[in-house]
């Protein structure tokens, strides 16, 4: 069922319901008002009758003249007057039927009683005359009134009903219509939307409501979207020229080779270019897997509890080995007090992988200056601060620095292949941390990779 039909018949059900319950409650409290409006009429009138059949007082004929010019004559009215004995029974209860003595003794039992049967209704009144004598004074009628005013408000209550049904319907029709156009414009553009034309956006016009909310949801979505495609063509397009290129050397160094017969010391020169290019392939292909399972968050790595100061030391002598003579520097003014501050989960290889990175490049870019190491700490993490005195990054490359072979203007005299830092960053997502960069031209460097205390 359409989210459409689903409002209509929602809002419909709902009101009619409503409105249902609304009209049985004004008929039940109408049908009451008539009839306790029928019984005042025959209290009055048993009064009149005490009036001229009882009472000694000399207005007796005014009352009775008032009675037939004033009060109007119900249908098979009959007032009865009962003298009770002593025993407050009536005196003639052996001539009246069972149902009227029980009457007569609920009367004299309550002061006054009312009853009704079929449409037949009766009041009476418990009087005591001024001789002492008692009397139960009862007046019956039919109410007609009510069968009358059953019919007429019966009739009105469903025609209401039908016509409120109806114009609920025509409401729900066109509220829903007006809640559903958003949600279907939102429908037609995102239907639009295609891998040639993701820098399209969704125009929110609901601002403030949840619609909106789920608008700009979108909108950053796409945004990711199209950032994902723009870097997967860019690593497309960098790793076919980047493994391309050794690959165009040794085919062509082999096939020159093969030619024709060359001398020994040819061979020999060839050989050796080929296999530094080959090496220079391997080294890629490699790090190009690594980079792949690396940034699958599926894959199982063993966890265990480190001591960072120890993986920092660790990190130095490896990198001590590839870049002899370089200016890393620790500062032990940073260690926290409480060494168990230290201590974080992770993997201890794939974190040294990640600041070996980062420090290669800091010693690298800086072409050998002084590169510092700190750290610093908050509730939730523990961070690894590197700076260098360096070349920078140029503003207009930040955004691409985690695009993988992406390097920025300004390292063309460096040796790199651009894998260093798309790496790090899918390691520390495994450990559920993060890497940031800050970077002025020719000023300097700082990465920091922030570490959870809880991975």
């Amino acid at each position: 069922m359409k989210i459409r039909t689903r409002i209509i018949w929602l809002l419909s059900t709902t009101f009619a319901f409503l409105v249902l319950v609304f009209s049985v409650f004004v008929y039940i409290l109408s049908s009451n008002y008539v009839f306790n409006d029928f019984y005042d009429r025959l209290k009055t009138r048993s009064n009149t009758t005490i009036r001229i059949e009882l009472d000694h007082r000399g207005d007796k004929e005014f009352v009775r003249d008032f009675k037939q010019e004033y009060l109007e004559k119900l249908p098979e009215e009959k007032s009865v007057v009962v003298e009770l004995a002593k025993n407050m029974r009536a005196v003639d209860a052996g001539r009246r039927s069972p149902h009227e003595n029980d009457f007569i003794e609920k009367v004299v039992r309550n002061k006054h009683a009312q009853e009704r049967k079929n449409n037949i209704l009766k009041y009476g009144i418990l009087y005591q005359a001024k001789d002492g004598t008692s009397y139960v004074v009862y007046t019956s009628a039919k109410n007609m009134y009510y069968t009358r005013y059953k019919h007429y408000l019966g009739g009105l209550l469903v025609f209401m009903f039908i016509a409120a049904v109806g114009f609920i319907f025509v409401v729900s029709l066109w509220l829903s219509k007006r809640l559903i156009k958003p949600i279907s414009d939102l429908s037609s553009n995102v239907h639009n939307i295609g891998t040639e034309n993701l820098h399209f956006r969704i125009e929110n016009k609901q601002d403030g409501d949840e619609l909106g909310e789920l608008i700009d949801t979108m909108n950053n979505m796409l945004d990711r979207l199209e950032t994902s495609f723009e870097t997967q063509n860019n690593f497309i397009s960098n790793a076919s020229h980047e493994l391309n290129t050794p690959l165009t050397s040794i085919i062509g160094q082999a096939d020159l080779m093969l030619s024709k017969e060359r001398s020994m010391e040819e061979y020999q020169t060839a050989l050796s270019s080929i296999l530094e290019q080959a090496e220079k392939l391997n080294k890629k292909t490699k790090a190009l897997l690594f980079l792949a399972q690396t940034g699958f968050d599926g894959k199982k790595m063993t966890i265990e509890k480190l001591r960072v100061d120890e993986l920092i030391f660790e990190t130095m002598e490896t990198v001590n080995k590839i870049i002899p003579g370089n200016k890393i520097r620790f500062d032990f003014e940073t260690l926290p007090e409480n060494l168990d501050l230290l201590e974080i989960n992770g993997n201890s290889q794939l974190l040294q992988l990640a600041l070996s990175n980062v420090l290669l490049n800091a010693s690298k870019y800086s072409e050998n200056k002084e590169v510092r190491i700190y750290l610093s700490h908050t509730a939730a993490y523990l961070s690894i601060h590197v700076k260098d005195l360096g070349i920078g990054i140029p503003p207009k490359d930040l955004n691409h620095i985690y695009d993988p072979f992406f390097r920025a203007s300004n390292t063309n005299s460096f040796e790199g292949y651009g894998i260093g830092l798309p790496l790090t960053r899918n390691i520390m997502r495994q450990h559920k941390g993060k890497i940031i960069v800050h970077s002025e031209e020719n000023t300097g460097t700082l990465v920091s990779l922030l570490l959870p205390y809880k991975s």
